[in-house]
């Protein structure tokens, strides 16, 4: 399947059936930071209401750097996977420390920050600078080792390069945070895991 036609359908699709959550269409990078970070292994009806209450009492870098870790445990406290948090407030504390107010816009500077991986690396530069980076997690492994029929397993070292290259081939350069963005809900609303829609 041609690049453009694989972008543009995809773009289009998500235009008409994006989902309506907090954080969507927001470019600030401190709030697409927080709600990757409460994302992974977490089902965003759960998150929802957690990321809405972090925002109100976390909203910056500053503010989450200035705070305790018993008030940033506790403002996490039934979201699970702890690390997460710990790792949000150690990232904010080094860039405040470092007299900086904002994330870096370059996905190798973001992934030395505590907790930020390829993955999320690439979601906070695209979706929240507008750089053309692909963002690769689980369910998008899915969505496109089905769309490529990749006959490697997804997890394996070969199938994740493959797949890397497959991503950043059909990332459209000016559009990818919508894309990306778009690939996600593809993946949670009809390329499911069992009983897919697509």
């Amino acid at each position: 399947m041609e690049k453009n036609l694989i972008s543009d359908r995809l773009l289009a699709w998500y235009r008409h059936n994006a989902r309506v959550l907090p954080w969507r269409g927001v470019r600030d990078p401190y709030a697409v930071l927080v709600s990757e970070a409460m994302l992974q292994q977490t089902r965003v009806e759960t998150v929802i209401p957690y990321y809405q209450r972090w925002m109100e009492r976390f909203p910056n870098i500053g503010s989450l750097a200035a705070a305790s870790e018993q008030a940033v445990l506790a403002a996490w406290e039934g979201l699970g996977y702890y690390s997460r948090a710990r790792n949000l407030w150690q990232a904010a504390r080094l860039l405040v420390d470092s007299g900086r107010t904002q994330l870096p816009t370059d996905p190798d500077e973001l992934q030395k920050l505590p907790g930020i991986g390829r993955y999320m690396a690439g979601a906070i530069a695209s979706i929240a600078f507008g750089r053309p980076e692909p963002a690769l997690d689980g369910n998008l492994k899915r969505v496109l080792a089905r769309l490529f029929d990749l006959e490697l397993p997804v997890d394996s070292t070969a199938g994740t390069g493959q797949l890397w290259e497959l991503a950043r081939q059909i990332l459209p350069c000016e559009a990818a945070g919508d894309f990306n963005q778009a690939l996600m809900d593809l993946g949670a609303t009809v390329c499911l895991a069992r009983q897919p829609k697509c």
